[in-house]
């Protein structure tokens, strides 16, 4: 009798965007570095649509093992009581309220999340927390936090660019096994601050949050950097995508084998 293997499906909230082929269709997609660090982690990836109703949303959330929170564009500053900067950008409604609830039930259901750059910011927001919504104008004295053109990024370079201490005890540290890891950078904007039972747990050179957790859940960790680009070169990258695909198999899906 052929045996079965079960692996976890991570939930990958979509991101809005529109065809080029098809006359500027609506789409929603998400970039294939997430889905590929998941299958190389030994997960399933499963993309969620956004706009749908709570219960519909509901039922695929509890389909999953875990979820994570991508990259993207700036959450809406009036959700967090913000003032609105000039510079922020592709804000998408929708998304914030997706990712938000989401994220809200993951932390009641003790369920598996990881937050990449923005989905850390999103993960502070739907604690309560705030953020700096520019850092340069900001935070004048802070190092430069993305690259200086677009086009390294378009090229799919890593572009690991600062060094990021993490705190001693943290889960993070233990994760990678060590207390300080060069990264990538691509944000202008960072958490400010989270309420407890939330940590910073890792910050850069300047001060600025760039990882944080919380303590007394599963696996809750957010990001402020790209681990999904680095995952072909880089063994910290790595170990984060194993760490939460691992937490993440306690609920799984049954796959038979060809």
């Amino acid at each position: 009798m052929a045996t079965t293997t079960t692996l976890p499906i991570i939930g990958i909230p979509c991101r809005n965007d529109r065809s080029v082929k098809y006359n500027g269709t609506a789409i929603y997609g998400q970039s294939v570095a997430y889905t590929k660090a998941i299958v190389q982690a030994g997960g399933v990836p499963f993309l969620i649509p956004l706009d749908l109703p709570e219960p519909s949303l509901r039922h695929l959330y509890d389909m999953t093992s875990g979820i994570l929170l991508a990259g993207g564009g700036d959450i809406d500053p009036a959700v967090y009581g913000g003032a609105g900067h000039a510079t922020i950008r592709d804000v998408e409604p929708n998304r914030d309220r997706a990712e938000i609830t989401i994220t809200r039930w993951a932390v009641a259901d003790g369920r598996p999340l990881l937050g990449v750059c923005r989905g850390i910011q999103v993960i502070a927001v739907a604690a309560g927390g705030t953020l700096i919504e520019d850092i340069p104008s900001e935070v004048p004295d802070a190092l430069p936090h993305k690259r200086p053109t677009g086009a390294d990024r378009e090229a799919g370079e890593t572009g690991i660019v600062q060094l990021v201490r993490l705190t001693e005890s943290s889960r993070l540290a233990d994760i990678v096994g060590e207390e300080a890891i060069s990264v990538n950078s691509i944000h202008h904007q960072a958490v400010r601050a989270v309420p407890a039972p939330f940590e910073i747990v890792g910050r850069s050179a300047d001060g600025l949050a760039e990882a944080i957790e919380h303590r007394g859940h599963p696996f809750l960790v957010g990001v402020q950097w790209h681990p999904e680009q680095l995952v072909g070169s880089d063994e910290s990258a790595r170990r984060i995508f194993r760490a939460f695909v691992l937490a993440c198999g306690d609920a799984t899906v049954t796959v038979a084998p060809r």
